[in-house]
């Protein structure tokens, strides 16, 4: 059974970092692309970036290119989301996904994503 945990989310003042860890247990983490998605209260679920099985490939939405960066350690089962800059209108609860994939592609659509994380709750403030 595969398992994502996420941590370190938190309550920052905009233009503050915070850097989100998810953790993934009981697969093969090496052969999964990873996706960070956040949701808002009342918003639909939104993409935020992803990083291919390898980590050769990065792809993120465009309201965080430049600001957010996502990394992976496969020894540690475990991918990052490093973000800077923080804005009020981040605030979310910030979730982790994995799907196995061989290729560099990623997916922009939470239905192709079969494992997720619980979620971890980001607040900037203004």
């Amino acid at each position: 059974q595969v398992q994502l945990v996420e941590s370190g989310g938190g309550l920052v003042q905009a233009g503050a970092s915070l850097r989100l860890s998810c953790t993934v247990s009981g697969g093969t983490f090496s052969l999964v692309t990873m996706g960070w998605f956040r949701q808002a209260p009342g918003m639909e679920r939104q993409f935020v970036g992803g990083i291919s099985w390898s980590g050769g490939n990065t792809y993120y939405t465009d309201s965080v290119k430049g600001r957010f960066t996502i990394s992976r350690d496969n020894a540690q089962n475990t991918v990052y989301l490093q973000m800077d800059s923080l804005k009020p209108e981040d605030t979310a609860i910030y979730y982790c996904a994995a799907y196995t994939s061989g290729s560099q592609f990623i997916s922009t659509s939470p239905a192709t994503y079969d494992y997720w994380g619980q979620g971890t709750q980001v607040t900037v403030s203004s």
